[in-house]
């Protein structure tokens, strides 16, 4: 029976964090087409460092902690809006507000072929890594595993990216998230260790590049 439970738990996470998952992440590039137009990012090695900072100094950090921390708290209504109200409060500029709040609706609205009733304290939107988390935590996954599964899905996200803006092709792509893995399992063993002091970002340029991008002429991508 516990072994059912662990594939049933892993089936949901590749589910929920799968490029097919409803929310609509593909439209977003967390400011990498400007790092892109920038000439910041210009190969494989570009992009593994991008990703590589993102999730051990920046907003990925801060996504991780928070879901930790929603993942803890998804049967403690107070503790869980609060970090909802944190993360919300945490978007640094317009179009990060956007994808994150409007991420984490998508997640919400989709997640409700899995009833349970954290879906009810979430309400109708949520920060993205705050809604996953919640569910995540609801459906007993293992935190390590949800952490582990949602930033690899985010870098998978930024991967696509890079491919749709000619930086490589999918081939190189593929490499750059063979790369992160142990990055991807450092972080998320840490962030299941850490709390919310453990908040900060020190990912400067993306943050830059993030902003600048809302003004970008000619753009394929949100953010």
């Amino acid at each position: 029976m516990a072994e059912h439970a662990d594939t049933q738990a892993l089936v949901r996470l590749v589910t929920w964090l799968s490029p097919a998952f409803p929310v609509g992440s593909f439209s977003y590039s967390g400011g990498l087409e400007q790092a892109v137009h920038d000439g910041l990012v210009a190969n494989a090695g570009d992009l593994r460092l991008w990703l590589d900072t993102l999730m051990r100094r920046g907003a990925l950090w801060n996504d991780a902690l928070l879901l930790a921390e929603s993942y803890r708290s998804h049967d403690d209504a107070q503790r869980l809006k609060a970090a909802a109200e944190l993360a919300e409060a945490l978007a640094g500029s317009r179009e990060r507000h956007m994808e994150t709040m409007l991420l984490g609706e998508a997640f919400i609205a989709a997640a409700g072929y899995w009833p349970h009733p954290v879906l009810q304290v979430l309400g109708a939107t949520a920060a993205y890594p705050v809604a996953v988390g919640a569910v995540a935590g609801a459906h007993r996954t293992g935190m390590v595993a949800a952490l582990a599964a949602f930033l690899n899905a985010s870098a998978s996200n930024t991967i696509s990216v890079a491919i749709r803006c000619g930086v490589f092709g999918q081939r190189d792509g593929i490499g750059v998230l063979a790369g992160l893995e142990a990055a991807i399992s450092e972080v998320a063993a840490l962030a299941s260790a850490g709390s919310l002091d453990d908040l900060g970002s020190a990912a400067i340029i993306a943050d830059i590049a993030s902003l600048r991008h809302e003004t970008l002429h000619s753009r394929l991508f949100r953010s």
